[in-house]
């Protein structure tokens, strides 16, 4: 009956493995990232759940003649905002699929 136990105190492992994912999860949409462009002209803030929570605009960035521009900018902010999102994602998760060939993560 060796192998019971060593399966009981697996699937023990496991669950306290799931639960702490879960809170990993759940610590993630409190956690923010900051995407910059323009040398901090356009500024956005992306929570570990991969929302936009904020879009900062500097006043000089502002140019009724060339909105192309600012599009650039605030794309270039949230694209960056987003790979600091993935980044942390992949701090905080990377403890769990560590070792583990596991497609998506």
């Amino acid at each position: 009956m060796r192998g019971m136990g060593n399966m009981n105190n697996m699937m023990k492992q496991m669950q306290k493995m799931q639960k702490d994912m879960a809170k990993a999860q759940e610590e993630l949409k409190d956690l923010t990232v900051e995407g910059t462009a323009g040398g901090g002209m356009v500024k956005v803030v992306v929570s570990g759940h991969k929302e936009v929570l904020d879009v900062i605009i500097a006043e000089d960035a502002v140019d009724p003649d060339d909105i192309e521009m600012l599009q650039d900018l605030v794309l270039a902010a949230v694209n960056d905002g987003m790979k600091q999102a993935d980044q942390l994602v992949n701090d905080k998760m990377g403890r769990f699929t560590q070792g583990m060939n596991l497609p998506g993560f």
